[in-house]
């Protein structure tokens, strides 16, 4: 089987790097199309032999895009599109019908209750969304969470097929020598207490409130954000208001993979980690959170369907309720419990990439079986003709 995957960007993201995993597991011929930002995952993803084509598509309006994209999939020759994030979801089931392919997945990786991917959830947003579904063969939740989200929206629940983000738990393993390496380069203490924020630094994600509860705490805490975004600025006079900022760091983005950046890449620095917390009170799924306790990581959280989706007890996970006190004291008593054994919890295989990369291969059988072999013909909304 032959899958062309289009993207909204190929930025170091979640989706991204998610996208990068799955096909490195997944048993079926893939090329991807980035609509725009072809980015460090862009070239991981070459760098795996994957071909991928930048769109250089201008914005949500650059209606001239949808053309190329239609060329580009009939020139494929692929028998599936599967499309990631909100605007590759818009154009690119649209394309993929316009092109005669009827065989189109989309996985929605970020519906929150009130936001996806940082746009507000006006009925704008939400009718646009729901024309293009129509034009798929099934929608791909992240966990039910979302899933129930789409059901709210109106997308018919037969048409959504729940298969939760998926974790490498070898690179994700726990390992001594991993730890003091990338401690030495951070330059942290090795008796230092380090609290790990993993995500986008974008308001949503609350990571002021780990700035402002590391203040509440011993002078060797320190906090380890991973991630960039526009809320860094912020979070740096923060900390620096707060007294804090000599112990927070601040690494940037990071790959999950590796891609011959210097620097540490994300499995190191959570295996430098003492705690995650992870104070966002809207969640899709959680994929830090499942992360950690890969590692044997002690986990903090306000919101993360990952986990609330495990049988109890989830390993070392708890939910905090509240702002910096509540967190300030949550890692105090987690601190105080001592250190658990590094070890994969068993309920984290059940987020392993295979077991995920399984489950979405039947979802493209069954919408590759449900194609018509001759696909009628199709009007644009936009405007635009399959011809």
């Amino acid at each position: 089987m032959k899958a062309l995957h289009i993207i909204t960007g190929l930025g170091v993201g979640g989706a991204e790097q998610q996208l990068r995993l799955l096909l490195r597991h997944l048993p079926a011929d893939c090329d991807v199309v980035t609509l725009t930002n072809p980015g460090a995952v862009a070239e991981g993803l070459a760098a795996d032999g994957v071909r991928v084509t930048h769109l250089g598509m201008d914005g949500n309006r650059d209606l001239a895009a949808l053309p190329r994209l239609v060329r580009l999939i009939r020139a494929s020759g692929c028998d599936l599109v599967h499309t990631h994030l909100y605007r590759a979801c818009v154009y690119g089931r649209l394309a993929a019908r316009l092109a005669g392919v009827r065989a189109v997945v989309a996985t929605e990786h970020s519906l929150g209750d009130s936001q996806m991917e940082g746009r507000r959830l006006t009925a704008g947003v939400r009718g646009l969304y729901l024309a293009s579904e129509r034009l798929g063969s099934a929608t791909v939740a992240v966990s039910p969470a979302v899933a129930d989200r789409l059901k709210h929206w109106g997308v018919p629940a037969p048409r959504i097929e729940v298969i939760p983000n998926g974790i490498d738990l070898d690179r994700f393993r726990f390992d001594r020598e991993r730890r003091e390496r990338t401690r030495g380069h951070l330059g942290l203490p090795e008796d230092a207490y380090v609290v790990g924020g993993i995500g986008r630094l974008a308001p949503g994600k609350r990571f002021d409130v780990l700035v402002h509860a590391l203040a509440r705490l011993p002078d060797d805490c320190r906090l380890l954000l991973v991630g960039g975004g526009p809320e860094e600025r912020a979070l740096r006079r923060a900390a620096r208001a707060a007294g804090v900022a000599g112990r927070v760091l601040f690494t940037g983005e990071r790959p999950y993979l590796p891609d011959g950046s210097s620097g540490p890449d994300l499995p190191s620095l959570v295996c430098a980690m003492d705690l995650l917390a992870s104070p966002s009170e809207e969640e899709a799924f959680g994929l830090a959170a499942v992360e950690a306790l890969a590692c044997g990581l002690p986990v903090l959280y306000t919101s993360c369907p990952a986990i609330e989706d495990l049988p109890p007890p989830a390993a070392a996970a708890r939910r905090v309720r509240g702002g910096p006190e509540a967190y300030a004291r949550a890692i105090a008593e987690a601190r105080a419990a001592g250190p658990r054994p590094r070890t994969v919890p068993e309920v984290a295989r059940r987020y392993s990439i295979t077991r995920s990369a399984a489950r979405l291969m039947d979802v493209y059988a069954a919408a590759v079986a449900g194609s018509s072999p001759s696909p009628s013909p199709l009007v644009s909304p936009l405007g635009a003709s399959p011809s």
